[in-house]
């Protein structure tokens, strides 16, 4: 039992753990299981069902709740991976010191603590959070992760809803978007599923509408202040996952070709990604040579400030050692690109030209599980 490795995997924002059979990290963990497999590694992966929308310190302490759940007695070796906002949380829970709102005690398990890896984590805070912090802005953000749950659910959206959303997205820069047609959408959606189904969404929904104070804590100011209060623990390797999805423009418009649907996608990911760009510091987040080097070797220089994945400024995304930098949008990494002949199917939340693949996929997981199990 000593040398198991436990692998705890973290979602992020508004991320679901299980709903139904639609699981956030169902792709990471197959893949996990396999490799395991394949080099006689003894693992095992659990997820974290944290509040989607809670505070930084509540998604902490789940994360300490499920680990004192499930770990055995003999520890083993604890990894932490958390996709986007799931690595603030695994940062928190990993800071000497901390105080968190639950009566377990991280101390416990610290001799145990080998990895935390960050997956398209805002260490740096994001714009899309100071966005989504206005009241029209709540309402996008529920609509955009319905849409989402749909789309893993059933494939794709239905065309007529699509282009609504499309349309609602390109209207952003000048703020004629209707609340009603908002409310409307997302209702008509909500009814596709099964009473069963529709259930879990609303109860998913109504928790989050009781706090949402993850949003502000996001933001880069918020994040400035989380940083500032925060260290990384001695004896704790953190390594992170970068990645830069393609700049929206003429050339990734007219590559998306002339379906109706895989445009309105595509407008969606242009609106979300001109509001990551919208950065207000003055310089990028300071990164160290190495860190510069892996990053120069993957896309050629290093990113511009305005670089993201559609959600997270991509310089944003550097903690620790860069373990993988990818050409990928923000639910690419973690399995939600499109390959439909995959088993199970992969299914893309977004048209955005990326060129995320399989192999990209397994490449990066495989850059991850070895950076758990080194030495």
């Amino acid at each position: 039992m000593a040398g198991i490795h436990h692998i705890y995997l973290v979602p992020g924002f508004f991320g679901f753990a299980n709903l139904g059979e639609l699981r956030y990290f169902a792709h990471v963990r197959e893949f996990f299981s396999s490799r395991s497999r394949e080099l006689g590694i003894a693992t095992t992966i659990h997820v974290v069902r944290p509040h989607p929308t809670a505070s930084l310190p509540k998604r902490a302490a789940r994360i300490l709740e499920t680990v004192a759940r499930t770990l055995p007695r003999r520890h083993g070796s604890i990894h932490l991976i958390g996709h986007s906002s799931g690595g603030l949380d695994a940062r928190l829970l990993t800071s000497p010191n901390v105080s968190l709102p639950t009566d377990l005690e991280i101390d416990r398990f610290v001799p145990a603590l080998r990895t935390l890896v960050s997956v398209a984590t805002p260490h740096h805070g994001t714009p899309v959070a100071s966005f989504f912090t206005g009241l029209l802005g709540q309402k996008l953000l529920r609509l955009l992760s319905l849409s989402t749950i749909y789309v893993l659910r059933f494939g794709h959206l239905p065309i007529a809803a699509l282009l609504q959303l499309g349309a609602v997205f390109a209207r952003l820069d000048d703020l004629g978007v209707n609340s009603v047609l908002l409310d409307e959408l997302f209702g008509r959606l909500l009814s596709d599923f099964s009473i069963g189904r529709r259930r879990a969404v609303q109860a998913l929904f109504a928790a989050i509408a009781e706090d949402q104070s993850l949003l502000l804590q996001l933001t880069p100011e918020g994040m400035d202040v989380f940083n500032a209060l925060t260290r990384d623990r001695p004896g704790v390797r953190y390594g992170s996952v970068v990645t830069r999805a393609r700049r929206p423009g003429m050339r990734s418009t007219l590559a998306t070709g002339l379906d109706p649907s895989a445009q309105a996608s595509h407008a969606i990911y242009g609106a979300l990604y001109r509001v990551a760009a919208q950065t207000r510091r003055p310089s990028p987040p300071a990164l160290t040579i190495e860190q510069a080097r892996v990053l120069r070797r993957a896309y050629g220089r290093l990113p511009t400030p305005k670089a993201n994945d559609g959600v997270v400024p991509t310089r944003s995304q550097v903690w620790g050692e860069v373990i993988h930098a990818a050409d990928a949008d923000h639910l690419d990494v973690v399995g939600h690109f499109g390959d439909p002949d995959s088993t199970p199917p992969h299914f893309d939340w977004l048209t955005t030209g990326t060129g995320f693949t399989r192999e990209k996929f397994e490449a990066l997981w495989t850059d991850v599980f070895e950076f758990l199990v080194r030495d």
